[in-house]
């Protein structure tokens, strides 16, 4: 992966991606955050539903598309992330979710947030 690639995904938090619909199978595309812990890039949604985790669970096909400080579309894979410890570890890790993720309501966010890691090449 380019150094400046690397860099985007590392600290431009705002991407768009396009996942493939579950019911429709046409692309969708969403602006939504990407998140960099040493070498994992993840994506999580605030508790709840959202209609991009369910695609990824029906098609783990994903394109991320950076805007930013450079100009790139990534496709790769989506990996669900269920395991409680490797959830927690991510959000009190990354930078971004601070102002939201914080001892209150850590545990909710562990339980009903829909996150993956994202995995390009």
């Amino acid at each position: 992966m380019e150094e400046a690639v690397r860099n985007a995904l590392a600290n431009d938090r705002v991407v768009d991606t396009t996942t493939m619909g579950r019911k429709s199978g046409k692309p969708k595309r969403l602006e939504i955050w990407i998140h960099a812990v040493r070498d994992t890039y993840f994506i999580a949604g605030s508790p709840g539903t959202r209609d991009w985790y369910a695609n990824l669970l029906v098609d783990p096909s994903i394109t991320v598309h950076l805007k930013k400080s450079v100009t790139a579309d990534l496709p790769g894979s989506a990996r669900p992330i269920t395991d409680p410890a490797e959830k927690e570890r991510l959000l009190r890790a990354a930078p971004g979710l601070t102002t939201y993720v914080n001892d209150a309501n850590l545990a909710d966010w562990v339980a009903r947030s829909p996150m993956v890691e994202a995995s390009f090449g």
